[in-house]
């Protein structure tokens, strides 16, 4: 990795003979994108999304990246402008808008996913500036030309940022969909438009760009359920992304091919129903049923399109796998398809869920049985076809973890793009016609959604939860009189480390905790801390020479 150049400081006023780069979010990794240009002295972002907690992050199911930087700048920001509404995009919006307070530039669509959003969290009056497809917006001084793309959702924008110094292009999530079925397909006039007109920088979804050949089409996708769902006898569920509204129409198509009906399960799924309704994007699709309507149909006449793709534990499919779905239930001899990919991290709980329907009794489907999926993001040959047409200066290649982004790095190299840059979470890169520049390295940390809370997830709080998850915790409270002498035992508790029945155990923790105070010369017992360090130490050596664990130790000391 470059090291940053010594001498160059961030104040926070980038010039006007420069662009500067600093991902806060999204690269190094696959989600929680958020993303920082800066020139003549203002801000813009490109994108808040969040990130999913795993069994690192206990008791957290919402990650955000922290935006400290941005903060301190916020008198500078002039918008912040989303390229497609999945929520590694938007999903932090809701929850730290009120930060920054500035203007909002959307599509209609992702417009109309966000208001939702943020009227959930009592937000609702929020203002959002919608951008027509194709269309241009001012923001600070960034003159911004949307170009349209095609993904794995209505309406993703690639972002031609137009300045004096040279022509930016964020591409935001995107793939070349011969036959997208919701929306047109990817604007390659424009891309060569302004490839012609010269780019500084590409600024590129690396997702799949270890994946040889083409993406796929979601066409293909349709045809293959109809296949699937014709061949089944009884009751058919489907889990898909709830965002994937072109994959709601091949399912509802592939149900009346089949002469079934076709219900959506999962309130993540009629959000966006409603939002795509509103937009017109699900204009002469059949009616969909609700699940309640569904319940009363025979079962060989309803396909299910369910949230749950992702072994998330509330979503519908994980209901109903656990008999907790007020109106679903599966029998031996249906059929799941999870028409889906695995989002890194959740291999496990995908795992989990699909072996609890084969337990079941339930035909499980997955991509590795049949090209029930396809990507939303650009393979190697898409890749290549957007360099061919947009011959950048420069590539900085992001959303994805440092395998991809080094692989995207090489394939532009091999494209004979000149310059290529690996970035990471809080580079600061200073973009110029002689090629990028690391010139900083500033703070990109994560929030977690703790309960009702935001919190640091580097936080002592978050630290000690996930060591109390590997190594238990135990209380202790001792009770001395004001020489520091016991009055009675100690009273010890321990979590998650000795059973009910471990009295023996226990009481050789208390025989510890007697013999370190007793020990303890006359001065010191008359001392607190003193006497509560000698106590948290013994409970602590006790427990790891019986258990092999030091768990934390708190100490509640009382003076009678």
């Amino acid at each position: 990795m470059t090291e940053p150049r010594s001498g160059y400081e961030i104040t926070g006023e980038p010039g006007d003979d420069e662009v500067l780069f600093v991902p806060l979010g999204g690269s190094g990794e696959i989600g929680m994108n958020l993303n920082l240009y800066g020139h003549a002295g203002r801000w813009i972002v490109a994108d808040m999304g969040i990130t999913f907690g795993d069994e690192t992050t206990p008791g957290v199911e919402v990650v955000l990246p922290d935006p400290a930087f941005l903060e301190e700048r916020r008198e500078a920001l002039d918008g912040i402008v989303l390229t497609h509404a999945h929520e590694d995009h938007i999903g932090a919006v809701p929850y730290l808008w009120t930060r920054f307070e500035c203007s909002l530039y959307a599509t209609p669509f992702t417009a109309a996913v966000l208001r939702r959003k943020l009227e959930a969290e009592g937000l609702g009056d929020v203002e959002i500036t919608e951008i027509p497809m194709s269309g241009t917006v001012t923001v600070g001084p960034f003159e911004i030309e949307l170009i349209t793309l095609t993904h794995s959702i209505p309406e993703p924008n690639a972002l031609v940022l137009r300045t004096p110094v040279g022509n930016i292009l964020h591409t935001g999530d995107w793939k070349l969909e011969p036959s997208p079925l919701i929306g047109p397909t990817a604007d390659d006039e424009a891309l060569r438009a302004v490839g012609a007109e010269g780019v500084l920088a590409l600024i590129g979804d690396s997702t799949n760009a270890l994946v040889q050949g083409h993406s796929g089409s979601e066409e293909d996708v349709r045809d293959i359920l109809v296949d699937i769902i014709g061949a089944c006898s009884h009751r058919v569920v489907v889990a898909s992304f709830s965002s994937n509204i072109a994959r709601m129409h091949s399912v509802a198509h592939a149900a009346r091919e089949t002469g079934r009906e076709v219900a959506l399960v999962g309130r993540s799924l009629w959000r966006m129903h409603d939002a795509a309704k509103e937009t017109g994007y699900l204009n002469g699709a059949s009616r969909f049923l609700t699940d309640e309507e569904a319940a009363h149909l025979p079962r060989d006449k309803v396909v299910l399109l369910c949230t749950g793709s992702q072994g998330e534990s509330r979503s519908a499919l994980a209901r109903i796998v656990r008999n907790d779905h007020p109106h679903i239930a599966l029998e031996a001899g249906d059929t799941a398809v999870f028409s889906s990919r695995v989002i890194p991290g959740n291999e496990k709980v995908i795992g989990a869920l699909q072996n609890a329907l084969a337990t079941m009794g339930v035909d499980v489907i997955t991509s590795a049985q049949a090209p029930v999926h396809v990507s939303g993001h650009p393979n190697r040959d898409e890749l290549v076809q957007m360099y061919q047409w947009v011959r950048p200066t420069i590539a900085i290649p992001v959303h994805g973890e440092p395998r991809h982004l080094v692989a995207h790095a090489a394939l532009a190299r091999d494209c004979q793009v000149p310059f290529t840059q690996v970035p990471f979470n809080g580079a600061v890169i200073r973009l110029t016609a002689d090629g990028p520049e690391l010139v900083d390295e500033v703070y990109a940390g994560h929030l977690a959604i703790d309960g009702n809370r935001i919190v640091p997830l580097e936080g002592a709080a978050m630290r000690n939860r996930r060591k109390i998850g590997y190594t238990g915790a135990a209380t202790v409270t001792i009770a001395v009189d004001d020489d520091g002498c016991l009055v009675a035992d100690p009273q010890i508790s321990v979590t998650g480390l000795l059973d009910e029945d471990d009295h023996d155990l226990v009481d050789e923790v208390v025989d510890a905790v007697c013999r370190v105070v007793d020990d303890l010369p006359p001065a010191r017992r008359r001392e607190d801390e003193a006497l509560k360090e000698a106590a948290r130490l013994a409970v602590r050596r006790t427990i790891n020479a019986l258990c092999g664990k030091r768990p934390p130790t708190t100490v509640h000391l009382v003076r009678v």
